[in-house]
């Protein structure tokens, strides 16, 4: 038992020892190349299909479309007999919605920047931290969570890009993203109870991108489980 104990000691040295030893821009560089190897992101092409899963047991199905080269984005939803499209073709904007939003609601095309923004950062993780305006931490640290050790990076955005604080943990080993996480301001103070963590599981590869399969999200404050999305 007291030999269990001494290698396990002996692993997070090394483990500590390793976080130690490299830059943000080394990790960041490193699970780059897992989920990216063929550094095929700035020119991705491809169709993703997501369902949606709540907590009601309602589902969302998405058959979303990124064309980077084109600058073209366009998500089809369908939720019940509902069925919304959002195209943004370059400057050109496109959508299923015709009614005029009440004051103060985002407006269809609005709706659609939204979406493409928020599709095209999620699916282009870890490869969007590269982008200008992210300020990636020079110190990797380690940290326990959910039963696992990882390698931990903090990031944050200039004013123009987010407010959001994020951290990104990263398996040891293979360097692949495992979870991120949010905060609306600095977790060590008033943001310590805000935002959410989003828990990866497996890898679905598309178009030579290793992305995460299960997305599962759940409130920092509370664990309150929000919902999954999978990619089909």
């Amino acid at each position: 038992m007291k030999l269990y104990g001494i290698i396990i000691w002996l692993c997070f040295m090394c483990f500590s020892v390793s976080a130690q030893n490299m830059s943000g821009q080394q990790l960041l560089d490193k699970t780059i190349a897992y989920h990216d190897p063929f550094g095929v992101w700035p020119t991705f092409n491809g169709t993703l299909e997501v369902s949606m899963v709540l907590p009601e047991g309602q589902a969302r199905e998405s058959k979303i479309q990124i064309n980077l080269p084109q600058e073209y984005f366009s998500i089809t939803t369908k939720r019940d007999t509902l069925v919304t499209t959002y195209t943004i073709d370059k400057q050109t904007c496109k959508t299923s919605i015709k009614e005029i939003p009440t004051y103060g609601k985002s407006t269809p095309c609005e709706t659609a920047e939204l979406y493409k923004n928020y599709y095209t950062y999620l699916f282009g993780l870890p490869m969007k931290l590269k982008d200008p305006g992210t300020n990636v931490s020079e110190k990797v640290r380690t940290q326990h969570f959910k039963g696992k050790d990882y390698l931990v990076l903090k990031v944050h955005y200039d004013k123009a890009t987010g407010s959001d604080v994020w951290q990104f943990y990263f398996d040891p080993t293979t360097y692949a993203m495992e979870v991120y996480q949010f905060f609306k301001a600095d977790p060590k103070g008033d943001g310590k109870n805000t935002g959410e963590y989003i828990l990866l599981k497996d890898i679905k590869t598309i178009n030579g991108v290793k992305f995460p399969r299960e997305r599962a999200w759940y409130y920092n404050k509370d664990n309150g489980y929000l919902g999954t999305d999978i990619l089909k």
